[in-house]
């Protein structure tokens, strides 16, 4: 090979690496596009678990590199969980120790429905839940003290995202998009209402708030098929929520749950007297309280047919008699 056909490859080759660099780094996902690619899924977990969408997005963005970690794009975590109990698909990278486990996912909108159920189903994070569910602030420092990271600093990255970004305006359900076209390349917020109280469906029907969880009165001709498709849920969420089977049928002004039942009743709810008609079911749905624990605090079981006159412990456990 002569020195001219040696300089020509040696050119060719630096030109080559320059573009791989430059496409390489074209395809960084920025934060404003990471927002507004997942706002949009940050808010609907909001509605159906309680969680704020900010702190949603926050841990995203921090947890992820906004998307552009290995874990995120390597397993689609994009929360960092680990594997714990978990039984899917994983991966193995060093973090706190050498080759720690991480749960593998088949897409991104699988790790934030995890995200979420993660979240409620672990214990030390029960607390939490008894939050606002726009009291970002509290949710960051209490995913510190309950363990989510072991960082001292967690919650004020989580607070600095969510401000520098105004995240807090998804925990009213503004979404927040990219607008591709705009040549300025700015966001654009769209309102969809309060999440506390708003219409969003084309019937114009309202979605009331009872012990921090959201509700819906069910109409006449409502079916829990027709209410899940108009809320954009899963049927079986709707009936879960709501300790319904699919062959129930609903009753005009009922109470409907589009978010998990709380473990107890709201704070100065501490007892009901039953009235005549009422079951644990109704009582269940009338104070937002989960069905099984309603039985569970009373020494009672679900076949047990409650009277008129019989008082129910709606927040502690009743202690079983001394005989």
């Amino acid at each position: 090979m002569n020195k001219t056909v040696f300089k020509i490859l040696v050119v060719f080759l630096l030109i080559f690496s320059s573009q791989i660099i430059v496409i390489a780094q074209e395809k960084r996902i920025t934060r404003t596009e990471y927002i507004a690619l997942y706002s949009d899924w940050a808010i609907r977990e909001m509605k159906r678990t309680g969680i704020p969408a900010s702190i949603t997005v926050a841990q995203g963005c921090l947890e992820s590199d906004d998307g552009n970690s290995w874990l995120a794009k390597e397993a689609n975590n994009h929360f960092g969980i680990k594997c714990h109990t978990w039984e899917g698909e994983k991966v193995y990278k060093d973090d706190d120790a050498k080759d720690e486990c991480f749960r593998k996912y088949k897409s991104a909108k699988d790790s934030f429905d995890d995200h979420g159920d993660f979240l409620l189903k672990t214990k030390r994070y029960s607390a939490l839940f008894q939050l606002s569910s726009k009291d970002y602030k509290g949710w960051a420092k209490g995913l510190k003290e309950a363990g989510y990271a072991t960082n001292p600093k967690y919650p004020a990255l989580l607070i600095q995202i969510i401000e520098d970004n105004k995240l807090f305006e998804i925990d009213k359900g503004v979404r927040i998009q990219n607008e591709k076209n705009d040549s300025s390349k700015t966001k654009q917020r769209k309102k969809l209402g309060d999440i506390d109280n708003f219409a969003i469906t084309s019937t114009g029907r309202e979605i009331k708030l009872h012990n921090r969880i959201k509700f819906i009165i069910s109409k006449s001709t409502d079916t829990p098929d027709a209410i899940a498709k108009e809320l954009d849920m899963f049927t079986w969420e709707l009936l879960r929520y709501n300790d319904l089977t699919n062959d129930s049928t609903l009753r005009n002004g009922q109470i409907i749950y589009i978010q998990p039942k709380r473990n107890k009743a709201e704070f100065g709810k501490e007892t009901h007297i039953v009235k005549q008609g009422e079951t644990l079911n109704s009582i269940s749905q009338l104070y937002g309280i989960k069905l099984n624990k309603l039985i569970t605090k009373n020494n009672l079981t679900l076949s047990y047919n409650v009277k008129a006159g019989d008082i129910l412990n709606l927040r502690k456990r009743k202690l079983p008699v001394k005989k």
